[in-house]
């Protein structure tokens, strides 16, 4: 009898292993499945420990879950990253919602899913000063220096842009310097080195740099907290086969909640543990912040890329 069930049980077993093998390779002539390229924009300035130990738990999580296989990389520039949707040699990427649009413009990305935190799926820029500091409004800012991440970025360009333009200062003519660093990080490095007298970043930056101790970050204050934007999206490239994107939609809908999949995997920006992820957003989501982009103006970039240029020479 006990040879018996000892044979069932092995029977059973190779049956179940079986069928794993073919659920999760079906779609690649019995081939392992492909790994997916993965790009990150570089919201903590690129490094291998900030942006993309944020989002390895999560990608690891949907490889449990599919056994897809991902490759992380975070790009140098948030233009990079749509280069890499647009030429192919990224599937998926982590924008920020102008980058979004962007890639969305050229027609090689559509969204993948966005996380949701205490059932919203939205995020703030923010303005911060030393404590010290005499700036209380944002029209104290006229005539300070300023600083300010990459320059395709919502949170830490963008809209800190139409911020000031509303208080009726137009960054390129009225601050005393303008530099545009490349990331969050390095806009709140300036702040806290005293080489600017403000920084637009986005709260998710902030708080992880407060989490990681970060020497000076709990020395600032917020002169202006954004209306809500747009949480930063999972996009997936035009070219990704169509089976592949339903399978990844289908394992980010249903993560938060997989068997053997831990609460912790499941980040966003900024490396916090949200609830899950929402894969039912639809372009109309972006329309507001695609109206605020509009009014940075090529004009207006150009001149504050210039007098980047100025203040770094």
């Amino acid at each position: 009898m006990k040879r018996w069930m000892t044979i069932v049980a092995v029977v059973l077993a190779v049956i179940a292993a079986t069928w794993w093998w073919r659920a999760h390779n079906q779609d690649h002539g019995g081939a392992a499945p492909p790994t997916l390229a993965v790009l990150l924009i570089p919201a903590d300035g690129g490094t291998e420990s900030g942006t993309l130990a944020d989002y390895r738990p999560l990608f690891d999580a949907v490889a449990q879950r599919t056994g897809l296989r991902f490759d992380l990389k975070v790009a140098q520039s948030y233009g990079a990253v749509v280069e890499g949707m647009c030429n192919g040699s990224a599937a998926i990427a982590f924008v920020g919602p102008v980058t979004y649009l962007q890639a969305r413009g050229r027609g090689c990305a559509e969204l993948l899913a966005v996380a949701v935190k205490d059932k919203r799926s939205v995020y703030h820029a923010g303005i911060f000063v030393p404590n010290a500091s005499p700036v209380r409004t944002l029209a104290d800012l006229r005539g300070r220096r300023m600083a300010f991440g990459d320059v395709n970025s919502t949170s830490s360009l963008v809209v800190p842009v139409t911020m000031l333009l509303d208080a009726g200062i137009d960054p390129a003519r009225d601050l005393a310097g303008v530099h545009l660093l490349g990331s969050h990080s390095s806009s709140l490095a300036a702040l806290v080195e005293g080489r600017v007298d403000a920084a637009a970043l986005s709260f998710e930056s902030y708080d992880k740099a407060v989490r990681e101790a970060v020497p000076g970050a709990r020395d600032l204050r917020v002169v202006a907290r954004s209306e809500p934007i747009p949480y930063p999206p999972l996009i997936v490239g035009s070219r990704v086969p169509a089976k592949t994107r339903a399978q990844l939609r289908d394992a980010f809908a249903t993560i938060a909640t997989a068997p053997g999949i831990r609460p912790e995997m499941i980040r966003g920006y900024g490396g916090g543990q949200v609830d899950g992820y929402d894969t039912k957003i639809t372009p109309a989501m972006f329309d507001g912040i695609e109206r605020q982009a509009a009014r940075v103006t090529p004009a207006l970039t150009e001149a504050m890329l210039r007098r980047s240029g100025e203040a770094a020479r």
